[in-house]
C-alpha cells in the first residue's frame, strides 16, 4: 500500500475539519475545531471568517499529528464545505467586507418574494433552485447593498465573492486562485446550469458584477498548490458537502439516493448527465469529473434536523448530550400522538415557506419529555418521506434503497423508523463520513491516486441494513398525522403581519 495519503477538508456548519484518508479508504487522522454561531438579530445567522480560517489551519495541523505523517506525504487535498454561505473579500487586504453570511440566514426574504413573484419560471428553468434566502445571490445583493462602499469597489473589481471553498482555496494559495467547482456554482442562484456559465441576466437583475465571482472547474482536477504546511500539494478536489457525499456514497447510477443527517437534512438522487426540473424539489449538479461534463441531481434541502436535536438539548436543557436522545425516545414505544415540525428558520423542501414557525403539536396531559424526543426523531424521518415523494413523482424512478449518513443516522432507532415510514431498505455504509471520503476521492483520483470509479466501488462496505416492518396502514396514518401538522405551521409569521 501506498505511502502516501489524501487530506479533506470538511469546513462545515459549526466546525471545521480535517480528515486524512489512505489507498483502502481507511482514516488515519482526524482534527477538528468548533468555530462561534453570531446571531445578531433574529433570522439573521453569521460566521466570522477569521474564525473559520484559524479552525481549519488548527483542524489541519490536528490531523497530521494524530495521523503521524509528514505533510509531504500528502499526494493532494479536496475542500468540501458547507454552501452557499457567502463571503465578501477586499482582493488587495484580504480582508472580509463583512461577516459571512450563512445559508441559514433569511435575512433577504424580501429579495427572494420579489423574484418569486416576478421571475420564478426563468430562475427555475437556469438554475434548477427556487428563490429563496438559501442561496448565495439574493446573499451578494444584501451585502453590496448594505456594506458601505461595497458596490462601487465591487464595480472596480477590488471585491471577490467566494462560498467557502473558494474562500479556503483562496487562502491557501495566498490569493493566487479564485475557484469554484460546478457543484458549488450551481448553489449560488446565479449559474446556468444547462450552459454551464454564470448566468448574465440574473447578475444583472441583482446588479452583481461578473468581476467578483470565482472561474468554475470540475470537482476533480488540479486548480492550484498549498505551500503554507513547508511542502507543496495540490489542491485537487472540491465540492459541495451534499454532493461529495452523494459521491462518497458511491452513487454513481441513475436512481441512487442518499440522506446525510446534518444540522439540515440533505437528500440526493443521482439523475445522470441530462437535468430533470422538478416544481418543489432542486436540480443541482452533482459533480463534474471532465470539463463541461456534469452528472446532475434532484435535491431535497431540509434544514432543521440534527439542529432539533441540539435545540432539545441547549434550548430546553432537555438532556446533557445529543446522545441521551435515543434512549429517552426508545423510553416510549411511540410519541403519544404528539407531532414536532422543526420549522424554527421556516421549511425547505419541498414546501419553501420561509413564513413556517416551529410547533409541538397533539400535547395532553399525559405528554413526557421521552414523547417529545421521539417526535424529534421522528420528524427527521418524515421530512425525509417529504422529499422522496416528491423525488419519485418529478423523476419516474422508483426508489428502492436509501443509502444514509452524517451524526444522526447512527442512531438505529431513527434509521428503523425512517426504513418503516419510507417502506423502503435504509443502507448505513460503515465509514460514515462520506462527505470527507466523498472530496477525497475527487482529490485523489485528479492525482492519480486512484484509478477509477470501479476501483473505489470495491473499496466500499456496508455496516448495517433496515428492513421496514411497519404495516402499510399504520406507515400512512402516520404520515397523513405528520402533513397535518405541517398544514398547521406554515405562514405563521406571516400571519402575525412580519415580513
Amino acid at each position: 500500500m501506498s505511502n502516501n495519503f489524501i487530506l479533506a477538508i470538511d469546513e462545515g456548519t459549526t466546525s471545521a475539519r480535517a480528515i486524512i484518508y489512505n489507498q483502502d479508504l481507511e482514516i488515519v487522522g482526524i482534527g477538528q475545531h468548533e468555530f462561534p454561531q453570531h446571531y445578531p438579530q433574529p433570522g439573521y445567522v453569521e460566521h466570522n471568517p477569521h474564525e473559520i480560517w484559524n479552525a481549519q489551519m488548527l483542524a489541519i495541523k490536528e490531523a497530521i499529528e494524530k495521523a503521524k505523517i509528514e505533510a509531504k506525504q500528502i499526494t493532494g487535498i479536496g475542500v468540501t464545505n458547507q454552501r452557499e454561505t457567502t463571503i465578501l473579500w477586499d482582493v488587495k487586504s484580504g480582508k472580509p467586507i463583512y461577516n459571512a453570511i450563512v445559508w441559514q440566514d433569511r435575512r433577504t426574504s424580501n429579495i427572494t418574494d420579489w423574484l418569486k413573484a416576478n421571475y420564478f419560471r426563468m430562475i427555475k428553468d437556469k438554475t434548477g433552485l427556487v428563490p429563496d434566502p438559501y442561496f448565495s445571490g439574493s446573499k451578494i445583493k444584501w451585502m453590496l447593498d448594505n456594506v458601505p462602499n461595497a458596490r462601487e469597489k465591487a464595480k472596480r473589481g477590488e471585491i471577490k465573492f467566494g462560498t467557502i471553498d473558494t474562500y479556503l482555496i483562496w487562502k491557501l494559495t495566498n490569493g493566487k486562485v479564485h475557484v469554484t467547482d460546478y457543484s458549488n456554482a450551481s448553489r449560488t442562484m446565479l449559474f446556468n446550469i444547462n450552459k454551464l456559465e454564470w448566468d448574465r441576466e440574473i447578475l444583472e437583475l441583482l446588479k452583481i458584477p461578473e468581476s467578483v465571482l470565482p472561474d468554475v472547474k470540475p470537482s476533480s482536477q488540479i486548480y492550484g498548490y498549498i505551500e503554507i504546511l513547508g511542502s507543496s500539494i495540490p489542491i485537487s478536489g472540491d465540492a459541495g458537502d451534499q454532493q461529495a457525499a452523494l459521491f462518497g456514497q458511491i452513487a454513481y447510477e441513475v436512481g441512487e439516493v442518499k440522506s446525510t443527517y446534518g444540522t439540515g437534512s440533505f437528500i440526493l438522487m443521482n439523475i445522470g448527465n441530462n437535468p430533470i426540473f422538478s416544481e418543489n424539489i432542486l436540480t443541482t449538479i452533482a459533480w463534474g469529473i471532465e470539463d463541461k461534463k456534469v452528472t446532475y441531481a434532484l435535491e431535497g434541502s431540509v434544514f432543521i434536523t440534527g439542529a432539533a436535536v441540539q435545540w432539545f438539548r441547549d434550548g430546553l436543557r432537555a438532556i446533557d448530550v445529543s446522545d441521551e436522545i435515543e434512549p429517552l425516545a426508545a423510553s416510549t414505544p411511540d410519541t403519544g400522538g404528539v407531532y414536532f415540525v422543526p420549522a424554527f428558520v421556516g421549511l425547505g423542501a419541498p414546501y419553501w415557506d420561509p413564513y413556517a414557525r416551529g410547533l409541538i403539536i397533539g400535547i395532553t396531559r399525559g405528554t413526557t419529555k421521552a414523547h417529545i424526543a421521539r417526535a424529534i426523531l421522528e420528524s427527521i424521518a418524515y421530512q425525509t418521506r417529504d422529499v422522496i415523494e416528491v423525488m419519485e413523482k418529478d423523476s419516474g424512478i422508483k426508489i428502492n434503497v436509501l443509502k444514509v449518513d452524517g451524526g444522526a443516522a447512527k442512531d438505529n432507532l431513527l434509521m428503523q423508523f425512517q426504513a418503516d415510514i419510507l417502506g423502503i431498505k435504509v443502507v448505513r455504509p460503515r465509514i460514515m463520513e462520506t462527505t470527507s471520503m466523498g472530496v477525497a476521492m475527487l482529490a485523489g483520483l485528479a492525482v492519480d491516486y486512484w484509478n477509477s470509479l470501479e476501483e473505489l466501488k470495491q473499496k466500499w462496505k456496508i455496516d448495517k441494513e433496515f428492513i421496514p416492518s411497519m404495516s402499510e396502514r399504520e406507515r400512512e396514518k402516520r404520515y397523513k398525522a405528520w402533513k397535518e401538522a405541517v398544514k398547521r405551521s406554515m405562514g405563521w409569521e406571516k400571519s402575525l403581519g412580519s415580513e
